[in-house]
């Protein structure tokens, strides 16, 4: 009887929150993954943490990463990082919004191939998303053809590729999705600005809570009651 072949080794990027959770689930399937989360000074940050913990405890991967970039929050320049700059509690509106945190992903994309290169993994995969994405310009997939280049251009070794599996998808179509792999939504957390409770308010939020609804399931973490009473009379 032949062996079975093993699968290829990634990095995913796993923030903690719907989207990357979702994208964990997949590359539990296709790969032996390798969770990376990067902590940035943002608000959430420990809860972002512990839901990528949790996460990664859910797989049972074992080379879960935490890593701190201290640049962002000193430069600044964006709500999430900066606590002088109030949270857009509108409702989404037209242009990039002020939760934007200039040129995060290559960031958190350079990180990752760095490990990616030491792990000998074939690929990095990051839950971007270009539609309901608000606007950020780091979620355009010309954006990571772009970045690929640069990895081919830049690494030694050379056939590492960044995956985007979801950037194509509503994020009613991720739900979905997640729902179809069992990935753990319970343990994520997506809210920009509380830890507890979910706000429900910020863009984040609303976008979530809204893919749920139009996926017909029901979100599992906390909200703020006022915010579910409003989202219901909605």
């Amino acid at each position: 009887m032949d062996a079975i072949p093993s699968r290829p080794r990634a990095v995913v990027l796993l923030s903690g929150g719907m989207d990357s959770c979702v994208c964990a689930a997949l590359a539990a399937r296709a790969y032996q993954p390798a969770f990376l989360h990067v902590d940035y000074g943002q608000r959430t940050e420990a809860r972002e943490r512990s839901a990528f913990e949790a996460i990664a405890r859910h797989y049972g991967v074992e080379q879960a990463l935490t890593v701190r970039n201290d640049a962002l929050a000193q430069i600044g320049g964006s709500a999430l990082t900066d606590l002088r700059l109030a949270m857009p509690v509108e409702g989404l509106q037209p242009g990039i919004p002020i939760t934007y945190v200039p040129f995060r992903n290559a960031h958190f994309l350079a990180a990752a191939v760095s490990w990616a290169e030491v792990l000998g993994a074939a690929a990095v995969l990051i839950g971007a998303v270009e539609p309901d994405s608000s606007g950020y310009p780091d979620c355009r997939p010309e954006y990571y053809r772009i970045f690929n280049q640069l990895i081919a251009a830049g690494t030694a070794a050379g056939g590492i590729r960044v995956e985007t599996p979801l950037i194509a998808m509503r994020k009613a179509e991720i739900v979905r999705l997640g729902i179809d792999l069992g990935a753990p939504f319970h343990l994520s957390w997506s809210c920009y600005q509380n830890s507890t409770a979910a706000c429900g308010e910020c863009d984040s939020c609303r976008l979530r809570l809204a893919a749920f609804a139009a996926a017909g399931a029901t979100d599992p973490i906390p909200y703020q009651t006022s915010t579910l009473v409003r989202s219901q009379e909605a």
